[in-house]
């Protein structure tokens, strides 16, 4: 059995609904289990090239066992069936669903397609303050414990939502 910890954000249509609806469909995984779910975030788009609404982002922790590639790609499935369209070498889009695998264990994964520690998880307010929320003595390989990253992105602009939560059921 693997632990593991995956984004959730949603900016396109019943974005809380989106993120709730994977909540249960990754709990509904073959040998996964959903063991813990943050409260809902909302941040501004980062990166993208045109005006799009804010993100609703959520963390959940999965006890897995299924090996990392094939998480990605039931993640991926999950994105599909919320109606996400992905298109090759366009980045930031506005989407229903974006789930990612920020961390697997404590194992360093570079493939094509899949890193972890997830890039960049360590820069983003909308990452580490619902991770921090549900596991913030875990540590991010080669970067260190989750609650000590809380501090480097505290100048984000990022809003909890009060009562807000992702549990499936």
């Amino acid at each position: 059995m693997y632990r593991a910890y995956v984004a959730l954000g949603s900016n396109l249509g019943e974005r809380a609904g989106h993120l709730r609806a994977a909540t249960a469909a990754m709990n509904a995984l073959p040998g996964t289990r959903v063991t813990a779910a943050s409260s809902i975030y909302a941040s501004a788009a980062m990166g993208a090239d045109e005006p799009q609404p804010d993100y609703y982002n959520a963390v959940v922790g999965l006890d897995t066992e299924l090996a990392p590639r094939r998480l990605l790609d039931a993640l991926q499935r999950i994105e599909h069936d919320a109606g996400r369209t992905r298109i090759a070498g366009v980045r930031n889009t506005a989407r229903t669903l974006d789930l990612d695998i920020l961390l697997f264990d404590d194992l360093v994964i570079a493939e094509h397609g899949l890193h972890v520690p997830h890039p960049r998880l360590q820069d983003r307010a909308f990452v580490v303050l619902p991770l921090a929320e549900i596991a913030p003595e875990c540590v991010v390989p080669g970067v260190g414990p989750v609650f000590a990253l809380v501090p480097r992105v505290a100048g984000q602009h990022i809003a909890r939502i009060a009562d807000s939560t992702i549990a499936a059921g």
